[in-house]
């Protein structure tokens, strides 16, 4: 019951972290869901630096897992909000920016995971 608590506390803190950022760069960006590339990228990037710190390097308790990768990342960083932003672009008929959206997103995203895996790992 633990782990299913941490879960949803740590799921509801990440989403409500989304809404922030994407409510504050969404709404200046018209062609662009600047908020949320940078929500996934920014999640990404933590997701990275977690893994090193709870699975090797024991730095963190692995209790925290539940709470911060699988609950706080979990709802920070999203696929559907990804999904339903770039459709809407194509929809307006703004192909060039839901390509570039697309391409920076995955591009981004592993690059972020990897560096926090690389720059933790050096720590």
């Amino acid at each position: 019951m633990q782990t299913v608590i941490a879960v949803a506390t740590g799921g509801a803190l990440g989403a409500l972290g989304r809404y922030w950022i994407a409510g504050l760069f969404n709404s200046t960006h018209d062609r662009l869901p600047v908020g949320t590339l940078i929500c996934n990228v920014l999640g990404s990037f933590i997701m990275g630096v977690l893994f090193v710190l709870i699975m090797e390097k024991v730095k963190l308790a692995p209790e925290l897992r539940p709470l911060l990768m699988v609950g706080f990342l979990g709802a920070f960083t999203t696929f559907s909000s990804f999904a339903l932003e770039t459709a809407a672009l194509f929809e307006k008929g703004h192909i060039m920016s839901a390509l570039i959206y697309v391409l920076f997103s995955v591009l981004l995203s592993i690059s972020a995971l990897m560096a926090g895996i690389w720059i933790t790992r050096l720590i």
